[in-house]
């Protein structure tokens, strides 16, 4: 892994500069980030949790609906690199403001046009256009804010800010899964889709008056070779490769975890609401303390491969019970529930510490390049996991979805490499 110099590195290009602050400033820097990475996540996170609703509302199949959530990872995983890319011209903090206030405009688009009223069905081709342009407007948000987390923390640092910025995904997806299922059952998806516009409105206001870069970085940065890019290094690839095939558990929980729940288990909207806020605290709370820990140890590698085998051994022992388990039966129920929550929250635990190792190999000039690629890979899996699902349930039921999902994490396992021996890693100001 690349190690951290002393020499610090002036602004980007195109940053919005601010004057010198404290060390507690970089708090706030990350509290704007983490309030635009979480209202993206209500938005794509909280509508799969009305799943029921939605698909009965739009009048979908299983595989309507797979198209509709898959619609949002396809919108993302185009538009992940160029706004990367951007954000290392232009600074996070224009990228954000850009992009978190187009997401809000074709939120309320949706919100006036494409939801179902009485008299009124919009078909799925609308639906699944505005969960695209969802997607490629939000896509903003997943690699800026980086570059900021790298420049205003020490390695010793950033594997818990940059958890804490992806936090926000599960956090927000909490949020989303506990609102938008019940405004959408009250007051229709109208009100809910305003909702998620208004909080991406709120977001981009806390970008605005705290996401800036300072005229010097106030810690030691990353300087990778001269001319390195991300897209010319194998080991970046072979990273972003791992994040792709590590994802599809947690899309395949985000996507189907209610319909799962309802339809195998027999559980009602609001124990599938329940779990699903379960599911995503669980894995804020993991992915806050794995990155702690692995900044402690400094085994970041090694961490990223015990969680491909715990995320095997979890989605195999699913299969298994939803071959098995007998049906109706309430211990199985259960223990359906149980599984699948602890799942999905190992399977979304190793956020923060996958995006700090990718973020730390690419250099503070390419962070958001490389957050970008790395996050290509994960919304491709947002994309075909849930198109390659409903395929899987209608050849060999549940149990051959959860046992495919098992084998990619097997298959990510050896892409995260030969972990380095563990090092002490410096810290921050203030830790």
């Amino acid at each position: 892994m690349t190690r951290p110099t002393h020499n610090a590195m002036p602004a980007q290009a195109g940053a919005d500069p601010a004057p010198a602050a404290g060390a507690s400033h970089r708090w706030r820097v990350l509290a704007a980030g983490f309030a635009a990475n979480a209202a993206f996540s209500a938005a794509i996170s909280g509508v799969p949790a009305a799943a029921v609703l939605l698909r009965e509302a739009y009048a979908l199949s299983t595989s309507g609906l797979g198209i509709a959530v898959a619609a949002v990872g396809l919108g993302i995983a185009l538009s992940e690199l160029p706004w990367g890319m951007l954000a290392d011209r232009l600074g996070d903090r224009r990228v954000l403001l850009w992009g978190l206030g187009l997401t809000a405009a074709v939120l309320a688009w949706l919100a006036l046009f494409v939801s179902p009223q009485e008299g009124h069905r919009p078909a799925l081709a609308w639906l699944a256009t505005g969960m695209a342009l969802i997607g490629l407007a939000g896509g903003s948000v997943n690699g800026a804010s980086g570059r900021a987390v790298m420049t205003w923390f020490t390695d010793g640092e950033r594997g818990l800010a940059m958890s804490i910025r992806q936090t926000a995904l599960p956090a927000g997806g909490a949020l989303g899964a506990l609102v938008v299922p019940a405004v959408a059952a009250q007051a229709g998806f109208r009100a809910a889709y305003a909702v998620l516009a208004a909080a991406c409105l709120v977001a981009a206001a806390a970008c605005w008056r705290w996401l800036r870069v300072p005229a010097e970085p106030p810690v030691a940065v990353v300087r990778p070779a001269a001319g390195a890019s991300p897209l010319a290094r194998w080991p970046i690839w072979r990273l972003v490769l791992a994040i792709g095939a590590l994802c599809v558990a947690q899309i395949a929980v985000l996507s189907f975890l209610a319909v799962f729940l309802h339809d195998v288990a027999g559980f009602g909207m609001a124990w599938t609401s329940a779990a699903m806020v379960a599911y995503q605290v669980g894995a804020g709370a993991l992915r806050v303390g794995s990155g702690a820990w692995t900044d402690r140890h400094g085994n970041r590698p090694a961490f990223l491969q015990r969680s491909c085998l715990a995320v095997a051994v979890l989605f195999g022992l699913l299969a298994v019970l939803s071959a098995w388990a007998p049906h109706g039966d309430a211990a199985a129920r259960w223990a359906l529930l149980g599984t699948i929550v602890l799942g999905g929250i190992v399977a979304s635990g190793w956020h923060g510490v996958a995006f700090t190792e990718l973020a730390v190999r690419a250099g503070l000039q390419h962070v958001g390049t490389a957050l970008g690629l790395g996050n290509t890979f994960a919304f491709s899996a947002y994309f075909l996991t849930p198109l390659f699902t409903p395929v899987a349930i209608a050849l060999g039921g549940w149990p051959a979805a959860w046992a495919l999902v098992a084998a990619f994490a097997l298959l990510a396992r050896p892409l995260f490499g030969r972990p380095p021996p563990a090092r002490p890693v410096p810290r921050g100001p203030g830790g």
